[in-house]
């Protein structure tokens, strides 16, 4: 048996305050890049649909990065869905933010499909587990 000390995936944030204020801010984060992506992405089409998907898309992996988990990527996607399907719906004056473009699902879809790349692809430690592989 192991007497080594347990690595904790969480280990940068410090106390369980410390990491739900985090999470909380990624959310609101994720919110911002949403809202700011809805706007920009069919504002310069199609150098603001890169942009808004590459902003989206590093904010997730920046919040993996900081949490050292995969919540650190479902929190600012959270945030970003969440202001995305407000701003999908119409206004009683029939406003609206997204059209009916291809540029709008590519957004919307995009968007999905980087939060879960940038959840599952982190190389996370398992808690209790060895640094390496067996048999390296």
């Amino acid at each position: 048996m192991s007497t080594g000390t347990r690595t904790s995936t969480n280990a940068g944030l410090g106390s369980g305050a410390v990491r739900i204020a985090v999470h909380l801010l990624l959310i609101v984060l994720g919110a911002v890049v949403g809202a700011a992506g809805a706007l920009v992405q069919a504002a310069w089409f199609p150098g603001g649909l890169l942009l808004s998907l590459a902003g989206a898309a590093g904010l997730f992996y920046a919040g993996t990065q900081l949490t050292g988990g995969r919540g650190g990527a479902g929190a600012p996607a959270a945030g970003w869905l969440v202001a995305v399907v407000l701003l999908t719906t119409s206004r009683p004056e029939g406003d609206f933010i997204f059209g009916a473009g291809i540029g709008s699902y590519v957004f919307l879809l995009g968007g999905m499909l980087a939060a879960v790349i940038c959840a599952t692809i982190g190389q996370f430690v398992q808690p209790g587990g060895p640094a390496a592989r067996l048999g390296e």
